[in-house]
């Protein structure tokens, strides 16, 4: 048996895949050979990254803000239409906006479900008819706030990651005898462009040393280490593997 990945002929819808990891992980599907559906909020955005990762037959753009229900329901079946198909599908659309617990209003904890939980969900539903069929497979990208508790301001943030790790174990439960398999991936912290800008802002390389300090391997992720774990989970390696939550923050979890 071959433990080579190979997403040959694979159809793959990644969300928020115009940055960060999501972009790391489009770009890793791309080059294990399947065709990649590139989502973020912006046409423009998306042109660019589709350019930047070298266009072809093989990069559909998909552009719209999985926020709202209804934009949900045109740009996932279009994506799929263009894909001819979906074989796997990783929600990694989020935001993570800051504020401590007396400054939350309504508007910023509606804005954060929206995405991170509500828009996770009727993804995914809009989604199944095409898993059913393909018996395919779901990555949900968590944070490893969704097991552990954090820094002030993420209350809301890390309440929705949370419930994605719970969602994605009662969906793996109610689809796991329709053969799609669905898991979480919970990063912890990963030198994305985000963070790197966070870092420069603050001030001799603060965060970084914040990390370094806290983190039991003493460093931050790499991109490229988060995107092998979406593609192991995605994998057929993994597929005696649904429910599961795999957590990659270099054991910060495991201290708490």
């Amino acid at each position: 048996m071959s433990m080579q990945l190979d997403f040959s002929a694979k159809r793959v819808l990644v969300t928020g895949s115009t940055m960060g990891i999501g972009r790391a992980a489009a770009e890793g599907f791309h080059e294990l050979g399947a065709t990649v559906a590139i989502n973020g909020r912006s046409a423009k955005s998306v042109a660019k990254t589709i350019a930047e990762m070298g266009g072809g037959e093989r990069l559909i753009a998909a552009p719209g803000d999985l926020s709202k229900v209804a934009e949900i329901h045109k740009v996932v079946p279009a994506a799929i239409a263009a894909l001819g198909g979906l074989d796997i599908l990783v929600n990694n659309a989020g935001r993570g906006d800051e504020a401590l617990i007396d400054d939350i209003d309504e508007a910023h904890w509606q804005s954060m479900l929206a995405l991170n939980l509500k828009g996770a969900f009727f993804t995914i539903q809009a989604c199944l008819p095409a898993l059913k069929e393909s018996k395919g497979n779901i990555v949900n990208v968590a944070s490893m706030l969704g097991v552990m508790g954090g820094p002030a301001g993420n209350i809301v943030y890390s309440t929705t990651k949370g419930a994605m790790v719970n969602m994605t174990r009662e969906m793996a439960l109610g689809l796991a005898r329709d053969g799609v398999r669905v898991n979480n991936l919970c990063p912890g912290w990963t030198d994305t462009p985000m963070i790197q800008n966070e870092n420069m802002l603050s001030g001799d390389d603060a965060l970084y040393k914040y990390i370094d300090a806290e983190c039991p391997m003493g460093r931050i992720g790499e991109v490229r280490e988060t995107t092998g774990a979406i593609l192991y989970l995605s994998s057929a390696n993994a597929g005696y593997t649904t429910g599961s939550t795999l957590v990659a923050d270099g054991g910060l979890s495991s201290g708490h």
